[in-house]
């Protein structure tokens, strides 16, 4: 008997051209391999359809997010409020399917009672706020903070409000943990995040530079590329690389004043992976202690020496695979004494034992289609 499932997607996809979608593309071709039929439903803003898509789904549907003012309620935070769509809500009435809900941002239909009995999969991409608490602190805008703030008061909440409206999936265990504890969740698990790696490439010996990586138009990411430029790499020989989408023109200002530090803008998913196999040391500093760094799993799957410091692994059980340094000064010794030191097999068997059992896209597909039906 044919297994149907609706999942509705806080934005489209596809391309993974960085952290967020790594889990919601990669989550639907293991679901597709195992059989499930898929019937996608994606909020559209600035990221265009995907014809991708259609491999893996029976059929992929688009929605017009409700942003600027449209989307703004005195009772619903923007992430919420912003998308929800009455055609949505109708095609979803013509079945009985299981309906899983990416991200907190979709969740609209919990205070629907048209969608009482029906069954609700809830998956947790961050106790999100907890993550606009963080955004607010690292914002340089006043605009900014004061949104952050607002929605952060809105978030807790409302995800409060949502807590025992079906099955929950987070990330970790600190978010299981917190909506355990926090919100009295009864029906909370963890599911790890889908990947695109089954094995550890990590290349032996040594590398060519240092390198920062991530989505350069997030806050969080300019600062602590900015953090690492100005009290780390101030007064160090040793090359640095920063690379991501969309660098600001701040950033590539503060980066043109070191000449041992270069800015890498837009690169394609295949330069982003060559650089992090031709790293020396993948470093990965955070101002977020909430979900899972996409960008730490794909630097021990792909890279040589991750440093990073205690709020990137903190709750990831990943600690023995990276070095970790507590403030700038201590970024700068590990960072002196890892530049030549090489990269060997018994840090690489270290990996497969951390990572290969827990990030096992059939596994975990399996798991989530138990739960599921």
């Amino acid at each position: 008997m044919e297994k149907h499932l609706h999942i509705i997607s806080f934005d489209v996809p596809y391309p993974v051209d960085h952290g967020g979608y790594f889990d919601l593309f990669y989550k639907l071709v293991a679901l597709h391999q195992q059989g499930i039929r898929i019937h996608l439903h994606c909020f559209e803003h600035k990221r265009p359809q995907q014809a991708e898509l259609e491999q893996y789904c029976v059929e992929v549907l688009y929605y017009p997010r409700q942003c600027g003012h449209k989307g703004f309620s005195h009772k619903l935070p923007y992430i919420v409020a912003s998308r929800t769509n009455a055609t949505l809500e109708e095609r979803l009435l013509k079945d009985s399917h299981p309906i899983l809900l990416e991200g907190v941002h979709c969740t609209f239909l919990l205070h629907d009672e048209r969608f009482n009995n029906r069954k609700m999969i809830i998956r947790l991409h961050n106790v999100e706020y907890k993550y606009y608490k963080q955004l607010f602190r690292n914002s340089r805008s006043l605009f900014h903070k004061m949104y952050y703030l607002n929605e952060s008061r809105l978030l807790k909440r409302y995800e409060g409000t949502i807590a025992n409206k079906g099955l929950i999936l987070a990330v970790n265990d600190q978010d299981t943990n917190t909506y355990r504890k926090e919100f009295g969740a009864k029906q909370v698990a963890t599911l790890p995040v889908f990947l695109p790696f089954s094995q550890i490439s990590a290349p032996e010996g040594v590398g060519c530079f240092c390198l920062y990586h991530g989505n350069l138009s997030v806050n969080e990411n300019e600062e602590a590329a900015i953090w690492l430029i100005k009290k780390v790499f101030n007064d160090l020989r040793i090359p640095l690389v920063v690379a991501g989408k969309a660098p600001s023109p701040r950033l590539q200002r503060i980066a043109n004043k070191y000449g041992n530090i270069c800015v890498v803008a837009d690169p394609s998913e295949q330069e982003m992976q060559d650089m992090i196999g031709k790293a020396q040391i993948n470093i990965i500093p955070s101002f977020n202690v909430t979900g899972v760094k996409l960008k730490l799993l794909n630097a021990l799957f792909n890279g040589r020496h991750c440093l990073v410091n205690e709020a990137t692994v903190q709750s990831t059980g990943l600690e023995s695979a990276c070095h970790i340094g507590t403030n700038a000064t201590a970024f700068k010794s590990q960072i002196v004494q890892l530049n030549r030191q090489p990269f060997a097999e018994e840090e690489i068997r270290l990996r497969k034992s951390l990572l290969l059992s827990t990030f096992d896209n059939k596994r975990n597909a399996q798991r989530l289609i138990q739960w599921i039906f």
